[in-house]
């Protein structure tokens, strides 16, 4: 893939530092918006309560929905900040990603909240037993719980996600900066190798050095389901994918081979089928191949996976354009991604309380209506920010209106265009 792509990693230092020659503004990538939606449908189908977790997770072969966030969210910040850096230079480029940063964080410490004070509180109420394993840490342990997961360290169950997205937001504009100066060959190379370590134990080998350091008391299975040494793979990945592109028009890309695209094809077709033959696992329970395609540690047979469906989907970007009808709710959920996936955790956290998990003993038609209730609330959620920020964009437009624009406010003004939520 990567020789489909070489503009990215030979562009010489002196071209990477030219940011008064770039555009301002790009039209949204629909199509990204409306993945990213789907993505979050399915995130909601897997997460949620009912008897339809199981079917809907992974549909597309050995690949969740994580992945494929944690893809696009790097590939559109990949875009967006090194068109940032480009407008306004490498200042601009790190203020902006630190602002991100701080939104993700917020929004995390606001579940976390949520998590430990009502549902917490519900889940010994009524009592849900599940809730109360969800966060067996917490209730032992309230006060160095709490400030662990301020601190990024102890994460729940379902609180996992978004602390590695705020970690791969702070690095980001360093990484960002060295590639666009640089090139991005060492870069990808000592990602390759931190990702090729952790399936190795890195993650437990550098926990217990630090339970010796600074005697962290946050058991090692508290800190997250996700391998944060091994996913950052898939976000460098990401990133180095969207800023090839924000200085590589489409025009001048070079097609795949002809090869790459079959084997891709073949792969992904074959995954396809053994999953929905085998179920989520490739391989019976307790067989221990079955590491290979791990989704925790991003093992070796899912990262191929993921792969061969990038290749595809980039294959046919313009097919796909020209004849799959546009899924305007999927593009509005993506929009506001953010809010949806937050929006996402309150509603299963709440129906884990409220009904507790899926038994076959429950009607079908109570796992329908509270999943197709959940999806409309998630689609009114992102309705309502997308509102919002129109509405603050319209503001900041009518503000030079009947006033001249000092040089101050021009100053100030700089820096607000494309600020939507990526």
């Amino acid at each position: 893939m990567a020789a489909n792509l070489s503009p990215s990693l030979t562009r010489s230092p002196s071209d990477a530092r030219a940011p008064a020659t770039a555009k301002t503004g790009r039209p949204r990538l629909w199509e990204l918006d409306a993945v990213r939606g789907l993505m979050l449908v399915l995130m909601l189908s897997t997460h949620l309560p009912t008897k339809f977790a199981i079917p809907t997770s992974q549909p597309f072969g050995f690949v969740s929905a994580a992945e494929g966030f944690v893809l696009l969210s790097a590939y559109m910040a990949g875009l967006v900040y090194t068109q940032r850096y480009m407008r306004d230079g490498l200042t601009a480029m790190h203020k902006a990603f630190l602002r991100r940063a701080l939104v993700v964080y917020a929004c995390q410490a606001a579940c976390l909240v949520f998590l430990f004070t009502l549902i917490a509180v519900l889940g010994l109420a009524i009592p849900q037993p599940d809730v109360q394993h969800l966060m067996w840490y917490y209730l032992q342990q309230p006060t160095t719980a709490l400030l662990s997961a301020l601190a990024l360290i102890y994460n729940p169950p379902l609180l996992d996600i978004l602390p590695i997205y705020v970690i791969f937001m702070l690095i980001s504009p360093w990484v960002l900066s060295i590639g666009l100066r640089h090139g991005w060959r060492t870069i990808l190379t000592v990602s390759g190798l931190l990702w090729f370590a952790t399936q190795f134990g890195l993650s437990q080998y550098l926990y217990s050095w630090l339970v010796e350091l600074t005697g962290l008391p946050v058991p090692f299975s508290e800190t997250g389901a996700f391998e944060t040494f091994g996913w950052q793979l898939l976000w460098i990945f990401g990133l180095w994918l969207g800023s090839t592109h924000a200085r590589v028009p489409a025009e001048a890309r070079r097609p795949f081979p002809r090869v790459l695209v079959v084997g891709a094809a073949l792969v992904a077709g074959t995954f396809f089928i053994w999953r929905h033959l085998t179920g989520q696992a490739p391989f019976p329970d307790g067989v221990a191949i079955n590491f290979l395609w791990d989704k925790w540690h991003l093992a070796p047979m899912r990262l191929l996976n993921v792969f061969a469906l990038v290749v595809l989907a980039m294959h046919y970007n313009g097919w796909l354009k020209r004849h799959m009808p546009r899924v305007r709710f999927l593009e509005t959920m993506g929009q506001s991604s953010l809010s949806v996936f937050c929006a996402h955790l309150v509603l299963v956290l709440l129906a884990l309380c409220v009904v507790g998990v899926a038994t076959p003993a429950r009607s079908s038609w109570v796992d329908a209506v509270l999943y197709i209730g959940s999806v409309i609330v998630l689609y009114g959620v992102a309705v309502i920010m997308r509102s919002g920020k129109a509405a603050a964009a319209s503001r900041q437009q009518a503000k030079p209106a009947g006033k001249a624009p000092t040089l101050a406010g021009a100053t100030a003004g700089k820096g607000c265009v494309n600020r939507g939520e990526r």
